[in-house]
């Protein structure tokens, strides 16, 4: 009987077949999430697009048709359709005999947890932003995530003042208060409890309104047509 190597049973295990199963197993997996990736997409741009398009309508009240426009490196809004692939777009809304309701438009910005991606309605009769849906947020649930759901919060963009002084900007900037000290049309009240998040939808509000705001009243008769 041969004797065994008690070497041979005590030996450390070969590193270059350790390092060359975990690349394998590494190389698998990251081709299974590309696959995955790749096959789901279709499905969730088109969830994407579903979910904006409902959203013009329920941030520009008395909407019942839409056109989009895009924005050219001009300054000025031509109407686009098809499929966008980086163009900045805007949603313009009409009631049911044609006139112009409002113009919905999309922005980002850093919210407590992760980049908060919204859409909000502006009326240039009423020169106000006049709803604002959040399309993805990863806040806190419970907290942050209130400004999603939390019907005063909601309340200040049903008449956020946007009004345009004479050299055609906005006149006062939005701006965030606490919980009981709005006064000014243009001021929006946070949540208690989520002041970042509700922070941070104003800073978005107000970058967003006084880049764009400008431009779509220089461009009104264009939505108008």
């Amino acid at each position: 009987m041969n004797q065994i190597d008690l070497k041979q049973l005590t030996a450390p295990p070969n590193s270059w077949h350790m390092l060359r199963t975990l690349a394998g197993v590494g190389i698998f997996c990251s081709l299974l999430i590309v696959a995955t990736y790749q096959a789901t997409l279709p499905v969730i741009t088109t969830k994407k697009l579903e979910k904006l398009q409902e959203a013009v309508f329920n941030v520009l009240p008395g909407a019942a048709s839409k056109a989009n426009f895009r924005l050219t490196p001009d300054g000025r809004f031509e109407p686009f359709e098809g499929t966008p692939k980086g163009e900045t777009l805007v949603y313009a809304g009409y009631d049911r005999q044609g006139k112009l309701v409002g113009i919905a438009l999309e922005a980002y910005g850093q919210g407590f947890q992760d980049v908060l991606h919204i859409i909000y309605g502006y009326s240039p009769e009423k020169q106000a932003v006049v709803g604002i849906q959040v399309l993805e947020s990863k806040e806190t649930p419970g907290l942050g995530d209130k400004i999603e759901k939390d019907p005063a919060f909601l309340a200040n963009f049903e008449a956020l003042d946007v009004s345009l002084s004479g050299d055609g900007q906005i006149q006062n900037a939005i701006t965030a208060v606490k919980k009981g000290e709005k006064q000014q049309p243009y001021e929006i009240e946070c949540i208690t409890g989520a002041t970042i998040s509700s922070k941070a939808i104003t800073a978005i509000l107000q970058k967003s309104t006084g880049e764009f705001i400008p431009m779509l009243m220089k461009n009104l008769a264009t939505f108008e047509k």
